[in-house]
């Protein structure tokens, strides 16, 4: 997750080190804050398999700054993780997020749909956080009026996304996508 967002995040614009941090944060901070000591590590790697490029700019102070960019291996890693995400970014809504928030550089439009189709598919499987042996529980059949809470609210959300991503894809699907 954290690899894709600095892919994305350095496709939209050249950025240094804190203000992607910063950027990151604003997009998966409240539920994992991402540490100078994940997030520079991270960048290494991705500078080292030639994803990344750095280039020293004067500071607005004394220091220096390195400018973070996107090479052309760089985008092409980028929209391979996008159009053949895995499973765990369909299936977990924080990483969901982060694949969502840069599929539109994913140009074609039958791509983006295959990647909505499987969040869509993943949504219509029955499922809950409590259960009756195999049997997943709805929030009539529970008495504790926190958990009953719990399952009102995620299947609000999960109604609200299947509607937003049956439209996107009709949309979608309009402009020959899929």
């Amino acid at each position: 997750m954290l690899e894709l967002a600095i892919l994305g995040f350095l496709c939209d614009t050249p950025l240094h080190g804190y203000e992607l941090r910063k950027r990151i944060a604003a997009l998966t901070g409240h539920v994992k804050p991402v540490a100078e000591s994940t997030l520079y590590p991270a960048i290494k790697r991705l500078e080292m398999a030639g994803l990344l490029a750095r280039e020293t700019q004067p500071g607005t102070g004394a220091a220096p700054r390195h400018v973070l960019t996107l090479t052309a291996e760089g985008r092409a890693e980028l929209r391979c993780r996008l159009a053949e995400p895995a499973q765990a970014d369909i299936t977990d809504e924080n990483r969901w997020f982060t694949v969502l928030a840069f599929l539109r550089h994913l140009k074609d439009p039958a791509t983006q749909a295959g990647v909505l189709e499987r969040r869509l598919a993943f949504l219509r499987q029955p499922t809950s956080f409590f259960y009756d042996d195999d049997r997943p529980l709805r929030a009539e059949e529970i008495e504790d009026p926190f958990r009953r809470g719990i399952l009102t609210i995620a299947r609000a959300t999960n109604q609200a996304e299947q509607s937003w991503l049956r439209r996107t894809l009709d949309s979608l699907r309009a402009t020959g996508g899929a």
